[in-house]
This record gives C-alpha cells, sequence and structure tokens, in this order.
C-alpha cells in the first residue's frame, strides 16, 4: 500500500534549484514547498538527485576560526559557503557558535 505524503510532489527542476544550486537543506526545501522532508527524500532519490552528506559541515570544524573568517572576508560569506559546499545559513550558524565558545 503506499503511503500517503503531505503537500505536493516537488518537480525536479525545483528540487535541482533549492537542493542544488542554491544549497538548501531537506528541511528548508520542505517548508517551502509545504511538504514533508520524507517527501523531499523520496523525490531527489527517484530524481537521481545526488545527496549531500553530513560530511560537509563536519569539515568546517578542522578549519581554524580565523582562517574562515579570512577566507569570508575575501570571498563574502555567500562565496566562501559555495566554495565549501554549504548553504550559506550552516556557514553563519557555525560561525555564530565557534564565536559563542570562544
Amino acid at each position: 500500500m503506499p503511503r500517503k505524503s503531505k503537500g505536493p510532489k516537488p518537480e525536479r527542476f525545483e528540487l535541482k534549484k533549492l537542493y542544488e544550486n542554491e544549497g538548501k537543506s531537506v528541511r528548508e526545501i520542505a517548508e517551502i514547498l509545504g511538504c514533508t522532508k520524507d517527501m523531499v527524500h523520496r523525490s531527489l532519490k527517484e530524481y537521481g538527485i545526488e545527496t549531500r552528506t553530513n560530511k560537509r559541515r563536519s569539515q568546517l570544524k578542522d578549519i581554524k576560526l580565523l582562517t574562515l573568517e579570512k577566507e569570508i572576508k575575501r570571498k563574502g560569506i555567500r562565496g566562501y559557503a559555495r566554495e565549501l559546499g554549504l548553504n550559506e545559513s550552516t556557514l553563519r550558524h557555525h560561525l555564530k557558535i565557534r564565536r559563542l565558545s570562544s
């Protein structure tokens, strides 16, 4: 028996734009499109869109705070986040946490 999902199934072009081009998280996409995270995950798999791992986020812990701030100043937060393969909000959140713990 097929599962019932809340909200419409995302279109392939919408997922590619939000997930790959804009670097949005599955949770952010679900909120934007008004569907569940499960629906987004299933659609990514069905459309053959390769999902990111959390490994990219953990790489931030290996970069010194001073280096992060220097690169952001040079490339801008959006540019540096894109270079790292992260969402800009993820990088901002990480910086906030690191600065508070310093």
